[in-house]
């Protein structure tokens, strides 16, 4: 039997976003604004979502997954900022941190490919923007960016898969981005769960 759970959501949430099960709110609280302020984010606080992403399962206990980022107004910001496409340049210019996010292909006790190293890398990328969103941070994951770019600019071995990028700041209002975006920024739904639970064997 579906039941219907409102509590714990945000009031923006609510509007956008309706669970069929009562589930964890802060899981559906998730999603990835791109309105972000410039304001920078501590030593500490930044710590604390890596440190969220350490804990994450992995296969063989292996934890491949690796984190290299940039700091607003550093040194290091504007080669990884220099990464993104165009698109994504317009807002994430307001973003506090960039991160690049990369797993080691092999297993390091055996130098045998992992075939879950990717699966295992979202496991950590999920828990940083889970331990983001309860500290009222936006973290947003991306794909336009260049990936090769990105090998070569920051030194990444071969050994190493280039999987995403994310931008990390504290929110501000949608029209701190271009008009274009700002109709864009609200929480967005979910297939429906028949869609892609299938008991006893695959359907299309």
């Amino acid at each position: 039997m579906m039941m219907e759970s409102m509590e714990g959501l945000t009031d923006e949430v609510k509007k956008h976003r309706k669970p069929d099960y009562g589930i964890t709110p802060l899981l559906v609280n998730r999603w990835s604004p791109r309105a972000m302020t410039g304001e920078k984010i501590d030593d500490g606080e930044l710590m604390a979502l890596f440190e969220a992403a350490r804990w994450a399962p992995s296969a063989f206990n292996g934890q491949l997954w690796r984190f290299i980022y940039a700091k607003r107004d550093t040194r290091h910001w504007d080669r990884i900022f220099a990464l993104l496409g165009e698109w994504n340049q317009n807002w994430c210019r307001n973003a506090a941190v960039l991160v690049v996010i990369v797993t080691r292909k092999l297993f390091e006790y055996n130098d045998k490919p992992s075939r879950t190293c990717a699966f295992d890398c979202g496991a950590a990328w999920e828990n940083l923007a889970l331990e983001g969103t309860a500290r009222g941070l936006v973290v947003h994951g991306m794909s336009g960016f260049g990936y090769e770019r990105a090998r070569e600019e920051l030194g990444i071995p071969e050994k190493f898969g280039v999987m995403a990028m994310c931008a990390i700041g504290r929110r501000a209002p949608k029209d701190a981005l271009p008009e274009d975006m700002q109709e864009k920024e609200f929480p967005k739904g979910r297939r429906p769960l028949e869609e892609i639970v299938m008991e006893g064997k695959f359907r299309s």
